[in-house]
């Protein structure tokens, strides 16, 4: 095994954040329904709305990140070995079997996890942000008037919206098991929290060359 620097600073922040905001999304977010109570309906409803454009202005960057330097194509789908993962991780993994797909800095996710990312990115995310934004926008007041978003109810924006939160919610569940399927169980979380993960020997050569080239561009 070898230690590669595989996560960039920014990706990092980027996932931590993220993580954080989605957490106290789904905190205030559950006050807001009456489920529980923790800092006052009305707190709430001004806590999640901040928190609301702190996601958006992260993942304006996030996009704008992907694209510049490339990592968007992480999340291309393939078919290729998905069979393999899915029996990896119903099966194979208990019986100490080895991980169909190495990691490596330019192929960071397997099968599963690109399609799963990939369905967040384009679906799951998107639907939360635009019932998001007719919530907040709905009947919103402007001057001396009612404007923007005007629609007869909310009840079915509601409903898409709560769908959205259990999917995160089921998203982060499956995600913090998954952390625990390295090659020990705090590899994967020490990986996003220092930069570096230990990769297999015989990717060595390749990982360095594209390791150098990653320090020189943080670098710069």
């Amino acid at each position: 095994m070898k230690q590669v620097y595989i996560y960039r600073s920014f990706e990092r922040f980027w996932h931590w954040t993220q993580a954080f905001l989605i957490f106290f999304l789904g905190l205030t977010g559950f006050e807001i329904h009456a489920s529980i109570s923790f800092f006052g309906f009305e707190n709430a409803v001004k806590y999640h709305n901040i928190a609301a454009y702190a996601l958006l202005i992260l993942i304006v960057f996030a996009i704008f990140w992907h694209f510049t330097t490339g990592e968007w194509k992480q999340y291309l789908p393939t078919f290729k070995n998905l069979k393999s993962q899915i029996d990896f991780y119903l099966l194979g993994i208990f019986r100490n079997a080895p991980h169909p797909t190495k990691k490596t800095v330019l192929s960071k996710l397997n099968p599963l996890q690109r399609l799963t990312y990939l369905g967040l990115k384009l679906l799951v995310i998107p639907i939360m942000v635009i019932s998001g934004l007719f919530y907040m926008f709905y009947r919103y007041p402007q001057g001396q008037g009612m404007a923007t978003i005007n629609i007869e109810s909310l009840e079915i924006i509601a409903v898409i919206h709560t769908l959205g939160a259990f999917l995160l919610i089921a998203f982060v569940v499956a995600h913090i098991y998954l952390i625990t399927t390295g090659h020990t169980i705090l590899s994967n979380l020490k990986a996003m929290i220092t930069g570096y993960e230990e990769l297999e020997d015989d990717d060595h050569e390749k990982e360095s060359k594209v390791n150098k080239e990653v320090k020189l561009e943080t670098n710069n």
